[in-house]
C-alpha cells in the first residue's frame, strides 16, 4: 500500500497537490484528522474495492495532541509495511500574506482567536514543525503556478519508487532568497560574473557565449570539481539514511549565469551514476529530468548580440 501525506502551510497549494494525485487514480481525503490515519489504512486494506494508492492532507487544524503524536503514528504505519511519503508544501511568509490579503480569505488559525494574519502564518509553521522535520520531500511553492505544482506532484511523487533516491540539482539567485526546499547549498558568487559584460547580460548559463566566458577561468572548473567531489563523497550516506529526495542548490547573484552553468554540469555528471536526476533552474522556470545520454544544454539564443 502506498500512502502519500500532504501537509504544509495554508495557502501553499495542498488542495491542488491532493487534486493532482486524485486525478491520476489516488483515493484522496482532504483534512484528515491525524489520529485516524491508522484506522483508515486498516479499513482500506480490507476493502476489495479501494485501490492501494491513498493520498491524504493533514494540516494545522488538527488537535495539538494529535500532531504531537504524528511521529509515533508514522512509525506504526511503517511497521505495518505501508510505503509512506510525506510531502510538505511551504511558501515564503511574505507571499502568503499577500495571497491572503488579495483574496480577503481568513487564515484557518485566525478563526475564533485573537491573532493577526502574520502571527497565524508563523504559528502554523511552528505547529507543523514535527511533520516538516519528517518530510521526504519539501516543495517551495512561492514561485510555482498551479500547472507547475501539479506537474511536480505528478512527476516526483506519483512516479517515485520507495527504494530510489530522487536527486534534484537546482540553480537560483540569492537576490530572490535561498530555496526553501534546498537540502545542500553552494555559493558561486565568488566566480567571475558575465553580467558585467553588456553583450552577455541577457544570455543564460545554458548558452554558448556564457559557457565560453566561464570556461576561460580555471577557478570555475576548480569549483565545479570540488562540488562534484563533495556530492559524490556524501551521496551514498544520504542514500543509506533512507532519504527519498535530496535537493542540491547552487546560487549566484541573479540565478542566470554562473549557477545555471554549474547546475547543468553537475546534474549531467551525476546522471551518469544516479538513476533519477532532475535539473531545475528556478529563475529561468525550467524543470526537467536528466538522463545519462544527455549532454549539458548549449542553447542558441533567439536574439543576436550587438
Amino acid at each position: 500500500m502506498q500512502l502519500v501525506i500532504i501537509s504544509g502551510r495554508s495557502g501553499s497549494g495542498k488542495s491542488i497537490a491532493l487534486q493532482a494525485l486524485e486525478d491520476i487514480g489516488y483515493y484522496a481525503i482532504d483534512n484528515l484528522p491525524a489520529m485516524l490515519l491508522g484506522s483508515l489504512v486498516d479499513e482500506l486494506r480490507n476493502s476489495p474495492t479501494i485501490q492501494t494508492s491513498i493520498a491524504v492532507s493533514i494540516d494545522a487544524r488538527n488537535l495539538p495532541h494529535a500532531l504531537e503524536r504524528f511521529p509515533r503514528l508514522l512509525e506504526e504505519l511503517r511497521a505495518k509495511q505501508v510505503d509512506c511519503q510525506i510531502v510538505y508544501l511551504t511558501t515564503d511568509a511574505k507571499i502568503l500574506h499577500e495571497r491572503y490579503s488579495a483574496t480577503r480569505r481568513r487564515h484557518p488559525l485566525t478563526r475564533g482567536r485573537d491573532m493577526t494574519l502574520g502571527e497565524a502564518i508563523e504559528s502554523e509553521d511552528a505547529t507543523l514543525s514535527d511533520i516538516r522535520n519528517l518530510a521526504d520531500l519539501i516543495i517551495d511553492t512561492s514561485r510555482l503556478s498551479v500547472h507547475d505544482l501539479r506537474g511536480r506532484i505528478t512527476e516526483q511523487v506519483a512516479s517515485h519508487r520507495a527504494d530510489q533516491l530522487t536527486l534534484t540539482v537546482e540553480s537560483f539567485g540569492f537576490k530572490g532568497g535561498v530555496p526553501l526546499d534546498a537540502d545542500i547549498v553552494f555559493d558561486a558568487r565568488c566566480l567571475p560574473n558575465p553580467y558585467w559584460d553588456p553583450r552577455l547580460r541577457s544570455a543564460t548559463g545554458r548558452e554558448p557565449s556564457i559557457v565560453e566566458f566561464l570556461e576561460q577561468y580555471p577557478l570555475v572548473q576548480q569549483m565545479l570539481d570540488d562540488i562534484i567531489a563533495w556530492v559524490e563523497r556524501w551521496l551514498p550516506a544520504y542514500r543509506d539514511s533512507h532519504r527519498s529526495y535530496l535537493t542540491v542548490a547552487i546560487g549566484c547573484t541573479g540565478g542566470q549565469h554562473r549557477s545555471v552553468y554549474l547546475a547543468e554540469r553537475l546534474a549531467h555528471h551525476l546522471a551518469q551514476q544516479q538513476p533519477d536526476v532532475r535539473l531545475r533552474h528556478r529563475e529561468l522556470g525550467i524543470h526537467t529530468p536528466v538522463t545519462a545520454t544527455q549532454e549539458p544544454t548549449a542553447e542558441t539564443p533567439d536574439h543576436k548580440e550587438s
